[in-house]
């Protein structure tokens, strides 16, 4: 067993145990430190959600997808699916269990009749959280980068996994992300490194093993003799209320726009509409053909972006989504092939849920692309028009 990271903060001991989230030697060194120690407390890098998707591995099955379109959450959820599948990947090749690590220190902590803490932050937050904080093209460029994760075939050793642990390769590996994007990880590592810390060193007893991926432990050892605001790092980033209102200002004003052309110009002003409507509608229904959606999909697509657009509250990707859901409504064998069918493009695309969730973001995405090229021409036809 490497020897843990030990350090005192007031009254109490910190036993850091750096682990690689599917090794099987990190699980072994979790079940000898805890042994060995016998602290009154184990902190888990784990979320309430995460902890009861380990508790419940099957429980997911029962998702409904169109309540996950409805509350915008398909996003959050192909990000989850990826990352999920990708470290099962990974585990598999290992011959281990995801998060095996965490499930003994959670096994191990009840054998002793030491208390558990969940000191990580809800996984959602995190996610919306970093997508917020990116532009239109930076989010194309995450969700590019997702996706070609999973179809990576690069072999990864026991030897490199655990190489990962060591700090100078973490910190190149961080400095390389940093580099095409900072802010995944300051929200994705160092952000959750102030939360980590604040719940570490407010656990309940004298002794804490915490047990932590290997990246996280220089930030949390700096972290911890700090103070966080804790209410702000697990919240939701909430629009100013200049941003709500360039919301519906920009809409707002490409309708003044037209309006204005069309009183001048009738025309030119039916030309704006058209080119509104043929913007976003073919952008919208493209997308949701690259992502090979159903005909009823991409016409729903179609018919519905160039209103949605105006909306803030409406989304071209709900409803074509929504229509895919309904034509090619999921079955419970979808849900329990997603882990081996999204290992490969042919599988992504023929499972039917991570299938209908591309469906919703791609024909967001291309709606999006719709409304700013189809916003600029309404500008220049004004332009041209009153000038």
């Amino acid at each position: 067993m490497n020897k843990p990271v030990t350090l005192q903060i007031d009254d109490k001991e910190i036993i850091f145990i750096g682990t690689a989230h599917v090794s099987k030697a990190s699980a072994e060194e979790v079940k000898e430190c805890i042994e060995l120690y016998q602290p009154d407390c184990v902190c888990i890098e784990l979320d309430e959600d995460r902890y009861e998707t380990l508790q419940q591995p099957n429980k997911w099955k029962n998702t409904d997808i169109l309540q996950v379109i409805k509350s915008n959450r398909a996003g959050y959820l192909l990000a989850n699916i990826i990352l999920s599948s990708y470290q099962r990947k990974i585990a598999t090749k290992m011959d281990v269990s995801t998060g095996q690590e965490m499930m003994q220190g959670i096994e191990s902590a009840k054998e002793i009749d030491a208390q558990i803490a969940l000191v990580d932050r809800k996984i959602q937050t995190t996610f919306t959280r970093i997508w917020r904080k990116h532009s239109f093209w930076q989010k194309c460029k995450l969700i590019v980068l997702l996706i070609s994760a999973i179809f990576d075939d690069e072999e990864i050793s026991e030897e490199d996994l655990e190489n990962l642990k060591q700090s100078e390769t973490l910190e190149a590996a961080l400095s390389e992300v940093s580099k095409q994007f900072p802010v995944v990880s300051d929200v994705l590592v160092h952000e959750r490194d102030q939360v980590l810390a604040y719940k570490i060193k407010n656990a309940p007893g004298k002794r804490i093993v915490a047990i932590l991926g290997a990246a996280h432990i220089p930030g949390v050892k700096e972290e911890i003799f700090k103070e966080q605001d804790i209410e702000e790092l697990e919240s939701v980033p909430q629009l100013s209320l200049f941003d709500k209102l360039k919301k519906w200002f920009i809409p707002f004003l490409l309708v003044v726009l037209v309006l204005s052309t069309f009183s001048l110009d009738s025309e030119t002003g039916l030309s704006q509409i058209k080119s509104w409507i043929l913007w976003n509608g073919t952008l919208s229904a493209l997308g949701t053909l690259l992502v090979k959606g159903h005909l009823f999909s991409i016409l729903t697509a179609f018919i519905m972006a160039p209103i949605t657009s105006l909306s803030p509250l409406l989304a071209a990707g709900w409803f074509a989504g929504i229509m895919e859901a309904w034509i090619r409504k999921p079955k419970v064998s979808d849900f329990e092939n997603i882990s081996e069918d999204v290992t490969s493009f042919k599988g992504f695309f023929k499972n039917k849920v991570t299938h209908i969730l591309l469906v919703v973001i791609a024909a967001n995405l291309f709606s999006t692309l719709g409304t700013i090229i189809g916003g600029l021409d309404i500008v220049k036809s004004f332009l041209s028009t009153f000038f």
